[in-house]
């Protein structure tokens, strides 16, 4: 029993070894039954000075030179067999990892060996190959996942967020422009939104009318990606769509709760790397469908922050309405701010927070008493105190709410003057900025030119020669703005 483990062991350990090994034991023993018959041939002619073998010992001589050679056929075969084996199981596995034409290079060679050679030459290209390329995916990775915390950071605007989206799957599928359109209310035509590659500027707006023969019609009413090869446009007269969209396009709907807001397009150069593949389809589909949900939640912002704007607008218009004398201040000194910005050329971005600022800076007064607020006599000292918080009280209201907090800084200091004489921050010259300083002529200008309980309004001479003296407490080249917006609003 001994025996026969040993002989397993030894089989089992023989099977394992490597091929030179098993070539070194097997030439051996096959020498062996050659070699000894020679010695043996040699040992009978030295005994009897000649050679003298039987017929019979001649036969048995040859027989084992034959069986020698035999198992020496047979063992060395049997390794070259293995080996040919192995090169046409790696062929197999090639097949799967290298290209047509590489394959045919390879199999150039004749010889087994050699395409073996080769296929390992080549193998290891690929595996080099593949370690640059997740070197490069991996430096991606870090690129996108800075580039999603800055447009995380930037939520409050969704129009970064899209041209985030746009620029990382851009670059990500080596592609030259994205562009992301969206469906207006009718669903006839689309609005290019956001663009990423090219000079084009998205505020243009540029529409796209949809016809029933379109790709983008198919996208829309299939809610899948598709590939575009070759320009497809109907509008081929019009210059800006064509550096949107290049020869070899993929389109995408963004779609969420079944519904289509638009569609996300990439656009490739005629012959850099042919057509999209059905991974990139699915990425690109699979991140429209998530930028259309990011659109719908601040559809839905918006539409909130817009309820709680008007909801803080009809509390200063409550306020406004206390007091008889100054029913219709705040229309006014927005009317009045938007005229200087017009004639500054503010953006309007800076348009919307003078107009929003100025319907809402004397909020605060909702937590002035009514003896104070509508008191008609002069105030005393300790009152004055009082109606001077209400910039303050009125910041603390919409603090709070992050979509007005761009609206603090007026509502806190519309009060201040040039000379830090006012409040509650006194604060001076630069320090002021320039939309509060808009915000703070617009606002004398309707106190001096509207009737008060403690005194009369004011004609425009009278107005003008105050704001004149006003040279230390706010900044005239506004007030000149003013005039002249006035006089051209009066021709």
């Amino acid at each position: 029993m001994i025996k026969k483990d040993k002989k397993v062991l030894f089989l089992a350990s023989f099977e394992d070894a490597s091929i030179l090994r098993k070539f070194a034991i097997l030439f051996l023993i096959t020498s062996i039954v050659p070699m000894s018959l020679l010695y043996f041939i040699y040992l009978q002619t030295t005994k009897q000075g000649h050679i003298s073998i039987s017929t019979t010992n001649y036969t048995y001589i040859m027989l084992l030179m034959g069986l020698g050679v035999f198992i020496g056929y047979i063992t060395i075969r049997s390794l070259l067999v293995k080996v040919i084996n192995i090169s046409k199981q790696n062929s197999k596995a090639l097949e799967n990892l290298l290209s047509p034409d590489t394959l045919k290079e390879l199999y150039k060679g004749e010889n087994e060996i050699v395409i073996l050679s080769r296929s390992f030459s080549a193998v290891t290209q690929q595996l080099e190959e593949n370690v640059r390329s997740l070197e490069l995916a991996k430096r991606t990775l870090h690129t996108v996942m800075s580039k999603v915390g800055q447009g995380i950071s930037n939520m409050e605007n969704i129009d970064t967020f899209l041209n985030l989206i746009l620029e990382t799957l851009t670059s990500a599928l080596d592609c030259k422009v994205g562009t992301l359109m969206l469906l207006n209310d009718n669903k006839t035509e689309l609005i290019v939104n956001s663009v990423y590659g090219t000079d084009y500027d998205p505020k243009n707006k540029a529409r796209l009318k949809l016809f029933d023969s379109s790709p983008l019609a198919k996208v829309l009413s299939e809610k899948k990606p598709i590939n575009v090869s070759g320009v497809f446009l109907q509008n081929n007269n019009n210059g800006q769509f064509k550096e949107l969209f290049g020869e070899t396009l993929l389109c995408a709907p963004l779609v969420f709760h079944d519904s289509v807001s638009g569609i996300m397009t990439l656009s490739r150069p005629a012959g850099l790397k042919g057509d999209f593949s059905p991974e990139d389809l699915g990425l690109v589909f699979n991140l429209a469908s998530q930028t259309a949900v990011a659109i719908e939640n601040s559809k839905l912002n918006h539409d909130i922050e817009k309820t709680y704007f008007e909801t803080i607008s009809a509390l200063a218009l409550a306020v406004d309405a206390k007091d008889k004398y100054s029913q219709g201040h705040l229309d006014r000194v927005a009317n009045y701010a938007l005229m200087i910005g017009k004639r500054l050329g503010l953006d309007d971005e800076d348009l919307d927070t003078l107009r929003d600022a100025a319907r809402i800076h004397d909020l605060g007064k909702i937590g002035i008493p009514d003896e104070i607020l509508k008191k008609e006599a002069s105030l005393t000292d300790e009152e004055w105190v009082i109606m001077r918080s209400h910039p303050e009280i009125g910041e603390s209201i919409i603090k709070p709410v992050r979509s007005l907090q761009h609206l603090c800084d007026l509502i806190r200091h519309h009060h201040e003057k040039l000379d830090g004489s006012g409040y509650p921050d006194r604060l001076k010259g630069d320090e002021i900025s320039p939309l509060v300083r808009i915000l703070s002529v617009a606002d004398v200008y309707d106190a001096l030119t509207t009737e008060r309980s403690y005194r009369a309004k004011k004609s425009k001479q009278e107005t003008i020669n105050i704001l004149r003296s006003m040279n230390n407490h706010l900044d005239q080249d506004v007030i000149n703005v003013l005039l002249e917006a006035l006089d051209a609003a009066e021709k």
